[in-house]
């Protein structure tokens, strides 16, 4: 596949999740994601509405649901994307809880995902595993099942990281194994740690069909 950087760009959620973000950082954001031409801004909840104030046509909205650490209340997570799509929200990335996939307890990650998948019936839902951690915690199989749990829950995408685990973020080896296992049915997207345009093509080679970047201009500008 020739990736050049209008074909990356339409396939990029630039994203800002610092704890520190402002109304003025993120009307920033989405003013370059215009012009950068990307498919999606994605922004922390309490920043829905500057996104949607700032937000022009042709570029989507995301939003994250337990975010960074998954360890929330399912009801919780679901109400917080019903409320997240009612801001203006078009897709919800929503974090597992990591440990209750570690044990191996993957009734349990299923049904945190359906919790939020029938608050958001008609929302593009991608469901955060932090493949790092499972990999170096629980290994391949973990990952493997949590990637079943969210398709038979009926995601549409798997998405490798927060970017926020000490663990590291998104890996060609995570990557190959979400998309053996899920692909296509469910997509995948790569996100944590992609800084370079070697990187995200690394992401996209393996099967990668969305990538999660903050520093998305200079991945694109390594691109022709």
């Amino acid at each position: 596949m020739n990736w050049t950087r209008d074909v990356v760009a339409q396939m990029v959620d630039h994203t800002l999740l610092k704890p520190e973000a402002t109304d003025a950082d993120v009307a920033l954001l989405v003013e370059e994601a215009t012009k950068l031409g990307v498919y999606a801004v994605c922004v922390s909840p309490s920043m829905l509405s500057a996104a949607v104030r700032s937000a022009t046509s042709g570029v989507l909205i995301a939003s994250v649901v337990g975010f960074p650490s998954g360890k929330h209340m399912s009801e919780i997570k679901a109400r917080e994307a019903a409320l997240a799509v009612a801001a203006g929200a078009d897709e919800i990335d929503m974090v597992i809880d990591v440990g209750a996939a570690v044990r191996g307890d993957f009734a349990a990650v299923r049904s945190d995902i359906v919790a939020v998948r029938a608050a958001v019936p008609d929302s593009v839902l991608k469901v955060i595993v932090e493949s790092a951690a499972l990999l170096d915690l629980a290994g391949e199989q973990t990952l493997v099942n949590v990637c079943l749990a969210a398709a038979e829950a009926d995601a549409e995408f798997v998405k490798t990281s927060t970017g926020f685990h000490p663990a590291g973020g998104a890996s060609v080896r995570a990557v190959e194994i979400m998309v053996s296992t899920v692909g296509p049915t469910v997509e995948v997207k790569a996100s944590g740690g992609i800084r370079t345009s070697a990187d995200a093509v690394a992401m996209l080679d393996a099967g990668a069909t969305r990538l999660g970047l903050s520093g998305t201009r200079a991945v694109l500008d390594g691109l022709s």
